[in-house]
């Protein structure tokens, strides 16, 4: 046994990783390579600057390999290195290679953490607040390009930005709080997280648009990625959200026009949130309108809510009373001729009969109903997909189960011909991929790729199979 080996294996478990984490972060400062490793870097640099990644590849390869961490002064061997793999994963087809340039792109970006953090890369500023702030800005990138690029899990995902924005605050880049928003509103969709921590999500998100609108050259970046930001959290805030909220997100608009019409509005609105009469400003709405209200008031309301059976159903729905939400709905569409907002009943009822009720096979057909009105619409083709996929584990035997997530997958591949579902549908794709049949179950059962087969439960589609 050679002498190093002998040492190494006497060596601590902590003193040994120690080690280790350090050669993934020498520089070629003082080493016998140094000049090669310099000049490689050269290379690589000039074509890199030019977006020639093929052309810099194996000179920065070279680099990287020599010296991983340059001079201890940048990680840009760390981060060019993860430009350069995005570049080859974008034109890569073979998902093999994909899965291996993913794994590059982690990689670098712990290296690279991993070495600033114990300082063998050393920062002008030399302060912890600086060496935080430089670590939290790699973790919100790493962030960003497991959502956009890698399609990590998102508890994975969701953990890499929190631990990044906890570093950096409201100074976090205006690029992390799009993918926040929208995995933080994926995640309490799913149950993976509760309302108190999706607010406090929104809460750094907001923190981190208002700082970031005064700078003045990435001012209007950051005000459109709150705007976008917050798109995504509309669709939960009434879910996590109480009269606070609500009140400091409409009263603006009614302080530019307090008219007694507005402030019937207004106060009919916050009421819908759930806030109390004993508010101050509600007390304040219900005195600028009662004056001319009074009398009227009550039956005006009994009107407005017989006439509109929908806002009643929402209210059901949020009490908890489904049966009450789906008879509403379908009240409502009794006296609706409006197409769309028929096909959005239809689909509500969808909703709640599927995630409230488990009954699919009604859930279903409320959902096909909505797209006989909307042909082509993206929300019930992917609800339809969810059932599938959430059924499939009580659907007979392990083919016949992947054989509805293969139906799941037809629902979500037609409903990313819906621009405003293509991206949500992809990532289910993606998702559920790995759950397609076993290519050696078909063999014994006979079946081919691009056989047709049925469905057996109550799903009953006729579907092409498809094998991992």
């Amino acid at each position: 046994m050679r002498k190093t080996a002998r040492i190494m294996m006497l060596l601590p478990m902590g003193i040994l990783f120690s080690l280790m984490s350090y050669s993934q972060c020498e520089s070629w400062v003082g080493s016998p390579n140094e000049t090669e490793a310099s000049d490689a870097h050269v290379i690589y640099r000039t074509a890199f600057k030019a977006k020639d990644y093929k052309g810099a590849f194996e000179s920065w390869e070279k680099a990287y390999t020599l010296a991983p961490a340059a001079d201890g002064k940048r990680s840009s061997h760390y981060l060019d290195g993860i430009e350069i793999y995005k570049s080859f994963l974008k034109e890569e087809s073979d998902d093999a290679k994909k899965a291996e340039y993913k794994e590059k792109i982690i990689k670098l970006y712990d290296e690279a953490i991993q070495c600033y953090e114990s300082g063998a890369i050393s920062l002008k500023c030399g302060t912890d607040e600086c060496l935080q702030e430089k670590v939290g800005q790699i973790l919100g990138r790493k962030g960003y390009d497991m959502y956009y690029f890698v399609n990590s899990k998102y508890s994975a995902n969701l953990k890499a930005l929190e631990d990044g924005v906890a570093k950096t605050g409201a100074k976090s880049e205006y690029s992390v709080m799009m993918p926040y928003a929208a995995i933080a509103v994926s995640q309490f969709k799913s149950g993976k997280i509760d309302a108190e921590k999706a607010r406090s999500i929104h809460a750094i998100i907001q923190e981190i648009g208002e700082t970031g609108k005064s700078d003045e050259r990435l001012g209007s970046y950051y005000e459109d990625a709150l705007k976008n930001a917050n798109a995504s959290f509309k669709e939960i805030e009434r879910d996590i959200f109480d009269c606070d909220y609500f009140k400091a997100k409409w009263e603006p608009a009614y302080r530019q026009d307090p008219s007694p019409q507005k402030a019937k509005d207004f106060y009919n609105q916050l009421k819908l949130e759930g806030c109390e009469d004993a508010d101050p400003l509600m007390t304040e709405l219900k005195k600028a309108y009662e004056s001319w209200a009074s009398g009227v008031n009550a039956q005006r309301k009994a009107e407005y809510e017989a006439n509109n059976p929908s806002i009643l159903a929402n209210k059901a729905y949020k009490a908890g009373n489904y049966d009450e939400a789906v008879s509403k709905y379908r009240e409502a569409l009794n006296g609706e001729t409006d197409v769309n907002k028929k096909a959005g009943y239809h689909n509500s009822i969808a909703s709640i009969l599927f995630r409230k009720m488990e009954k699919f096979g009604e859930a279903r057909k409320e959902a096909r109903k909505a797209l006989e009105l909307r042909p082509g619409w993206g929300k019930p083709l992917m609800m339809i997909g969810d059932m599938y996929a959430t059924g499939a584990r009580k659907c007979g035997d392990s083919w016949n189960q992947r054989l509805a997530v293969l139906a799941a997958i037809d629902k979500y591949k037609q409903a990313k011909n819906d621009a405003e579902f293509a991206s949500e549908a992809s990532s289910k794709i993606a998702k559920y991929r790995s759950s397609l049949p076993e290519k050696a179950e078909g063999h014994m059962r006979g079946v081919k790729p691009g056989a047709t087969e049925t469905v057996g439960c109550w799903i009953g589609e006729r579907v092409t199979v498809r094998f991992k």
